[in-house]
């Protein structure tokens, strides 16, 4: 592949910058390059297996350690069923308010309250939604699961791209959910980075998916070490040794899409340990890039025409960027899905769900 002259030049001055360009330009790199470091050097002391995908939304511009490493999803695969959910919601096959009864083969004791739940009781989709994301009961998400089809997640997610995310079952904490439950930081990423954008489904699911994830009460990974205040959408999952948290970071105007994903933990405290110190350095290393931005006019702004090459950078060496606003070819509309900006026309009224303002 031929290489731009302004990308060959902005690399070799990177790597030889102390004999070949002036001093300063060690400065001028930016933070990305030494955060790059510090999230391999991270890596290497981890304990059991780890995979991590960082994108800076503003720019694009990604970066992570065994990125698209196939894992076990645990609970963060409900992002997966809850885009499915808005997919034939929009749709119109069934609206928030749909109630959905409870069968005796949903029932999972794993996580939620709703396994203790008569069988024969209905609740609305929005309510379960909540459910799922929020308090990740696995009942509820077994209900959801069955409403829409385990085959047509697994096809949504397909058509979005992410070829390692996958249920091949249920939710069942007694069973091989190790195996049935799988997807890559990278995948989440680039799953929560549409969102982050408005672009998935439409702009209303986006936010209001957004917004479920906002509520989530698990908080002891990705947000516990962050700023008091930092509001952060996410979804954490454990299973035995594993411990994964991906969400959206709104750290001021500059928000960011982080993924996490750790197994085969000695423990579960040593996973808990490195998300956190992941996350810190993370917020930490945007904070500079964000402010760094500013300094230098913001090289690293993607232009107004996404359809042009992206603008190329020392730190590119060891970043990739994405365009971002713009779909990818493999992201095309689903099928069966109108596009739409506003909300469906029937709001819940016993669901904590409405169109985000």
């Amino acid at each position: 592949m031929l290489v731009p002259r302004l990308l060959a030049a902005a690399v070799a001055c990177a790597i030889t910058f102390a004999a070949a360009c002036p001093a300063r330009a060690a400065r001028d790199r930016g933070p990305l390059a030494s955060f790059q470091d510090e999230l391999s050097a991270a890596s290497m002391r981890a304990p059991g297996h780890v995979a991590i995908a960082v994108q800076d939304i503003a720019t694009g511009l990604t970066t992570g350690v065994n990125a698209g490493a196939e894992m076990p999803a645990a609970s963060t695969i409900k992002i997966p069923v809850m885009v499915e959910v808005f997919r034939q919601l929009v749709a119109g096959r069934f609206d928030l308010n749909t109630l959905v009864t409870v069968r005796a083969d949903d029932r999972d004791w794993g996580s939620g309250d709703l396994s203790d739940a008569r069988v024969g009781t209905r609740y609305p989709v929005g309510q379960l939604l909540s459910l799922m994301i929020d308090v990740s009961d696995n009942t509820a998400t077994n209900m959801l699961i069955r409403l829409v089809g385990r085959q047509q997640i697994n096809h949504t997610m397909a058509r979005l791209g992410l070829s390692h995310t996958r249920l091949t079952d249920f939710i069942r904490s007694d069973g091989p959910i190790r195996w049935a439950l799988r997807s890559s930081p990278a995948d989440m990423v680039h799953l929560l980075d549409r969102m982050a954008r408005s672009q998935l489904i439409d702009e209303w699911s986006s936010r209001a998916m957004i917004e479920i994830l906002r509520d989530q009460q698990h908080n002891g990974l990705l947000p516990e070490p962050l700023p008091s205040g930092t509001e952060v959408a996410h979804k954490t999952g454990t299973l035995h040794d594993t411990l994964n948290d991906v969400g959206i970071v709104y750290m001021g105007s500059e928000p960011y899409v982080i993924a996490v994903m750790t197994t085969d933990l000695p423990t579960l405290d040593s996973g808990r340990r490195f998300i956190r110190g992941v996350s810190r350095m993370t917020y930490d290393a945007l904070e500079r890039f964000a402010m760094w931005r500013e300094r230098n006019g913001d090289p690293f702004e993607l232009p107004a025409d996404t359809s042009a090459p992206p603008i190329e950078t020392p730190d590119q060496m060891m970043w990739t960027t994405q365009t971002g606003n713009a779909a990818p070819p493999d992201a095309s509309t689903l099928p069966a899905v109108p596009v739409a900006t506003a909300a469906p026309a029937v709001v819940p009224t016993t669901a904590p769900i409405a169109p985000p303002a």
